[in-house]
């Protein structure tokens, strides 16, 4: 259903969203709840569609699951963020006032879809610097969404600038901690991937659909008038290589936490995300190589997600991850490779 909404969808991420919204396609399945493909397949059709979209629809439904699983506030038809980088810097503040209220002060960066959502998930500190997230309505006196911060070609479309919170009420959801605690947070981290991955099969598909024009019978005898050009087939292949291998490892993954929803799930969501971002690498270098100029100067949708694909990729912490992950390896001396 969420594929063809998005088919009759424009190119305005916010609207998407709470057209999705109010269409009931935000309900996915939770993480860990036995259906953990179904809502990775429903963030990979996002991506697939658009990248900004799916930022913000990825961070709605992210808010919704952590709601869900430390029992936040529910509030009907609101269009939720979850903003929880933590840059170096002074961080947003959660102070108790004297009549037994929350509220947030302080500066908040990269906040997606500030302009237009209705509600935020804000990481914070208490009293005692613990951390801490709360729950904030975006549309009172205490915040300020400024248009700072955010300079960005690729994923403009996101609107990720800083935000200004002035003693704005606000609801602590979970203990301190528990944010980063649950079992749900690498899961969530997890899912980021898929949406990675629907980008990197939209650029994929843009080079088969076009090295199989090549190929397609075009004379009256049925013969191929062109050949489709070696090095552009070679691409494919590896393309074709790097898709395969991070579906079966997004398949995999959404099984084993499925199956064990309350084991630690870090490394498997670090193998899931690096996995991912290297596939979707692959498949941008090897498509635009075999495209050329043309796609990324002339098709305005192909130019829009190899733009908007390197930035989202970001979101992975590169080398810091992969030595994360090596480090947890080594830890235990455990190899979890055997089929």
């Amino acid at each position: 259903m969420l594929a063809q909404f998005l088919s009759g969808a424009h190119d305005d991420a916010a609207a998407t969203l709470a057209g999705a919204i109010a269409a009931g396609l935000d309900r996915l399945p939770l993480p860990g709840s036995g259906a953990t493909l179904t809502r990775w397949q429903a963030l990979s059709i996002a991506g697939h569609h658009d990248l900004s979209f799916a930022k913000l629809y990825e961070g709605h439904t992210d808010a919704l699951a952590i709601l869900a699983e430390l029992g936040g506030p529910q509030i009907a038809g609101a269009s939720w963020g979850v903003w929880c980088a933590e840059p170096p810097g002074p961080a947003v503040a959660l102070r108790m006032q004297g009549d037994g209220r929350y509220t947030l002060s302080g500066r908040k960066l990269w906040c997606s879809g500030a302009a237009a959502l209705s509600h935020a998930l804000v990481s914070c500190r208490d009293a005692a610097g613990r951390r801490m997230l709360a729950a904030v309505d975006l549309r009172q006196p205490g915040v300020h969404v400024t248009d700072q911060g955010w300079h960005a070609v690729g994923m403009a479309g996101s609107a990720s600038v800083d935000v200004e919170f002035s003693e704005a009420q606000a609801v602590p959801v979970g203990e301190h901690e528990s944010y980063l605690t649950r079992a749900g947070f690498w899961h969530g981290g997890a899912g980021v991937a898929a949406c990675w991955y629907g980008a990197a099969r939209a650029i994929g598909e843009r080079l088969l659909t076009s090295t199989h024009a090549q190929l397609a019978p075009r004379t009256a005898d049925g013969e191929a008038s062109a050949q489709a050009d070696p090095h552009r087939l070679a691409h494919l292949g590896h393309v074709d290589l790097a898709l395969s291998g991070a579906a079966a490892v997004l398949i995999g993954s959404a099984a084993a936490i499925d199956a064990a929803p309350d084991t630690g799930a870090q490394a498997l969501a670090l193998r899931v995300r690096l996995t991912v971002e290297a596939a979707a690498s692959t498949v941008l270098e090897h498509a635009t190589r075999a495209l050329g100029a043309g796609p990324l100067c002339r098709d305005a949708r192909f130019a829009r997600m190899a733009a908007d694909l390197p930035v989202f990729l970001r979101q992975s912490h590169a080398e810091r991850d992969l030595a994360t992950l090596g480090s947890t390896l080594a830890a235990t001396g455990d190899a979890p490779w055997a089929l």
